[in-house]
């Protein structure tokens, strides 16, 4: 709960927002950036404002109508900060599904394993491609948070990749 907690807390940070444009913000920039989801927001909103982190405002804007805007309280900033901080120091490693699949590798016939591998790394290599098309392109100047998380993200892929090449070499 605690990176979900982390999360809605630092979207909340940005400004306040209702449930829909909280969910838009998970799913089309957050996901994609960094690899977050979540199924359900309003159980986890409703838990955040039980423990004095957020508040919840009826809001009509125009024709719309109404709806929950919830606001970050300053118990809720200072809970951020805290988790943020914590989430900078934490080192739980990273889940790569290739690790499972190298524990069985060797139930693969050997041709057939180094041409998922082969095959693996060709798609790395494009998502590389893709990424510093992104980095390259107008679309993000000025967006200093994606640009680092696309730069983490690049240096991994590549990380993989320099692996994969190698292991290809091996086998």
């Amino acid at each position: 709960m605690i990176e979900q907690e982390l999360l809605l807390l630092g979207l909340l940070r940005q400004a306040p927002k209702h449930g829909y444009e909280i969910k838009v913000k998970v799913r089309e920039i957050l996901s994609l950036f960094a690899g977050v989801e979540l199924k359900s927001i309003y159980y986890p909103l409703k838990i955040l404002a039980k423990k004095g982190y957020l508040t919840k405002q009826v809001a009509k804007s125009g024709r719309r109508p109404e709806r929950l805007v919830y606001c970050l309280t300053d118990k809720g900033k200072e809970r951020f900060e805290l988790l943020l901080s914590k989430n900078l120091l934490n080192f739980k490693r990273p889940q790569f599904t290739l690790d499972l699949s190298l524990y069985f590798l060797s139930y693969l016939p050997a041709d057939l394993a180094r041409r998922r591998l082969a095959a693996r790394l060709n798609i790395l290599n494009k998502i590389s491609s893709g990424i510093i098309k992104l980095l390259d392109s107008k679309a993000l100047k000025g967006s200093v948070p994606h640009s680092q998380i696309l730069e983490h993200n690049l240096c991994l892929l590549q990380a993989e990749s320099t692996f994969l090449t190698n292991l290809l070499q091996k086998l």
